[in-house]
């Protein structure tokens, strides 16, 4: 990708999952990561691996992700892209049954994590005068799902705020765009596959809710992050990329 070596790029969630993808991809492209998660181990030891450095963070506590986003400019002396990915799987219930537990939960990481993120990015980045947030939404955020309804919401919010950030920051050069993915099977799924009725049929469903055959890898989220942060996608800025074999265009 176009210009993306010597980029200090933070990204949360960043120890497993589409974070850790994410920041391996960053590294192989040249550029210098800052990992922050609320899992010290997974954390470190993704720092560890790509010669990067770990902050322990709580997306769903703002204090906590402006202190990532001061320690990245501390160790770095600036911020180059901010790939707010962190996230959690929301419990399945109609809207009449779901918990306040479960809706507090999911909107406190999926969405007030990411406007956090991009907050103290954004301020960092009219500073310096540039910067990119790339975002991870999810196709739950551009069509519903019945029987998650913090989820879609959450992911619902992430991709407004991706297209309010990127018109509001558009004459300043910042770009903001978000990733919409299709299921993936990471740790998240692996667990909501431990935690369903039928495990066999719930990778079952995962596999044919696509048009294309499969699910997509956590690099094809990685590699669509590194396009967008990188000058090869200069001129976008807004955009809610689906990676879903097809499944928003039924």
């Amino acid at each position: 990708m176009k210009n993306l070596k010597d980029k200090i790029v933070l990204i949360t969630g960043g120890g497993a999952g589409f974070g850790k993808a994410i920041a391996a991809r960053f590294v192989a492209e040249g550029s210098k990561v800052v990992i922050a998660d609320i899992d010290v181990k997974a954390g470190q030891t993704t720092a560890d691996a790509l010669g990067g450095h770990f902050i322990r963070t709580d997306v769903s506590d703002a204090d906590s992700v402006q202190a990532a986003v001061a320690f990245t400019v501390e160790t770095h002396g600036r911020l180059d892209v901010m790939v707010n990915n962190a996230g959690v799987e929301s419990a399945q219930a109609p809207i009449h049954a779901c918990s306040m537990e479960n809706w507090n939960r999911v909107v406190a990481v999926n969405l007030n994590g990411v406007f956090y993120g991009m907050k103290y990015a954004l301020a960092q980045f009219v500073k310096q005068g540039s910067g990119n947030i790339v975002n991870i939404s999810s196709v739950g955020g551009m069509i519903a799902f019945p029987g998650l309804p913090a989820y879609s919401a959450a992911k619902g919010g992430v991709s407004n705020l991706t297209r309010g950030g990127a018109l509001e920051y558009a004459a300043q050069g910042i770009r903001v765009n978000a990733i919409a993915p299709t299921a993936v099977m990471t740790e998240m799924n692996e667990r909501m596959k431990r935690d369903a009725e039928d495990p066999e049929g719930f990778v079952a469903y995962l596999n044919a809710m696509n048009p294309m055959p499969g699910t997509p890898t956590a690099e094809d989220i990685a590699a669509a992050a590194a396009f967008l942060a990188s000058d090869d996608a200069a001129f976008i800025t807004g955009v809610i990329l689906p990676i879903d074999g097809g499944f928003t265009a039924q």
